[in-house]
């Protein structure tokens, strides 16, 4: 993961936790839709903490699409720039 995240970086995350290639990634699919389980939202959870994101693994899963999961970490990202 890059240090600093960015929609390229979140994209190639969820792909791989999809066993997707990055392009494949529809960022209005909803997590729980395309077989993301809890364990997997942790993994990518702590990996996104580790690039400065400042979210919760309850924030997540009230969001029902990987867009809304990018806006909430974009939006947290800017906040600590």
């Amino acid at each position: 993961m890059p240090e600093h995240l960015t929609l390229d970086g979140f994209r190639a995350d969820l792909a791989e936790c999809l066993f997707l290639e990055p392009d494949e990634v529809d960022l209005e699919d909803g997590p729980f839709d395309t077989g993301m389980d809890s364990l997997r939202i942790a993994t990518l959870l702590e990996r996104w903490r580790a690039a400065g994101a400042d979210v919760t693994f309850v924030e997540l899963a009230e969001r029902t699409t990987f867009a809304q999961w990018w806006q909430l970490l974009s939006d947290r990202r800017e906040q600590r720039i």
